[in-house]
C-alpha cells in the first residue's frame, strides 16, 4: 500500500515594495527544499508580491492537492498571524485541508541564527562578555509580542554576552539608536545589532539607520539553515493532526 501524501508546505511571506525582501523569502525558500528533498514548498504573500496566498491556494486545488501546512513566515505571533493568516485561509477553496503552522519564534535555533549572523559581520566567541547586543525587531502593538522580544534578550544575555538590550523600528520603544546608547552607559566595551528580522525592507533600513554608532551591524536572517531548520520543524508539528488545527 503506497504511503499517503506529505502535505505541501505553503510559506506565507508578509511582502514588500522593496525587491530584496522577495529574494530572501525565495532564498530562504529554496534552503528549505534543499535540506527536504521531495517536500512540495510553495511561497504566497500576503501583499506587494505574486503570487498572492490565496493565488497559491487556488492554484493548488486546482492540480487536485488536499492537505497543506500553511507556515506563517513570522517572528512573533502578532496581528497577521493572529488575524490576517487565518483570515485569507479561510477563503481558501473547501477541498483543501488547511493546517496553519505556528509563528518561528522564539526558537534556540533563531538566536543560533543571530549569533551566526553577528560573527559573520565580524566578532568572535571570545568578543562575547565585552560586547553589547542590540536585538533590534521590527516592532508591534501586540504586547504578547513585545514580551516576548524582551524574553529573548533576557535569555540570551545569559550566554554571556557583555548586555543584551531589545529595540523596536516601530510601534514600541525604546529605537535602535537609543538601545546603543544605553549601551555604551553601561560601559560595554562594543555595541553590535542584531537585526531580528527575516528580510531587507523599510523598517530593517530603518534598523540599520538607528545602528549608525554601533561598531558592529549583522545581517537579517535570511536564508540562515537555521532558520530553514525552524520551518521545517514547524512543518512538523503542525503536519501532526493533534498539534495543528485548521486556521488555528
Amino acid at each position: 500500500m503506497s504511503r499517503p501524501e506529505r502535505p505541501v508546505l505553503v510559506v506565507i511571506a508578509h511582502g514588500s515594495r522593496d525587491p530584496r525582501h522577495a529574494a530572501t523569502v525565495h532564498a530562504l525558500v529554496r534552503r528549505v527544499r534543499a535540506q527536504r528533498p521531495g517536500l512540495r514548498v510553495e511561497t504566497g504573500f500576503l501583499d506587494f508580491n505574486i503570487p498572492s496566498v490565496q493565488g497559491v491556494l487556488n492554484s493548488l486545488a486546482a492540480e487536485g492537492v488536499r492537505d497543506v501546512v500553511a507556515l506563517p513566515l513570522l517572528l512573533t505571533r502578532a496581528f497577521h498571524a493572529k488575524s490576517d493568516i487565518p483570515a485569507v485561509l479561510r477563503q481558501a477553496p473547501s477541498r483543501l485541508r488547511i493546517r496553519q503552522a505556528e509563528v518561528l519564534g522564539p526558537s534556540p535555533l533563531l538566536t543560533a541564527a543571530l549569533e551566526r549572523r553577528l560573527y559573520e559581520a565580524g566578532l568572535t566567541p571570545a568578543d562575547k562578555s565585552s560586547t553589547g547586543v542590540v536585538l533590534a525587531s521590527a516592532g508591534s502593538t501586540d504586547p504578547e509580542a513585545i514580551a516576548v522580544i524582551a524574553e529573548i534578550a533576557r535569555e540570551w544575555r545569559h550566554t554571556g554576552w557583555c548586555a543584551v538590550r531589545p529595540a523596536f523600528a516601530s510601534a514600541s520603544l525604546p529605537r535602535t539608536e537609543d538601545a546603543v546608547r544605553e549601551l555604551r552607559a553601561l560601559g560595554c566595551e562594543r555595541v553590535a545589532v542584531a537585526p531580528y528580522v527575516l528580510a531587507p525592507g523599510f523598517l530593517p533600513d530603518r534598523i540599520a539607520r538607528g545602528a549608525a554608532a554601533a561598531d558592529v551591524l549583522a545581517d537579517v536572517l535570511g536564508p540562515a539553515p537555521e532558520v530553514a531548520r525552524v520551518l521545517l520543524d514547524r512543518y512538523d508539528e503542525a503536519r501532526m493532526p493533534s498539534l495543528a488545527a485548521v486556521g488555528a
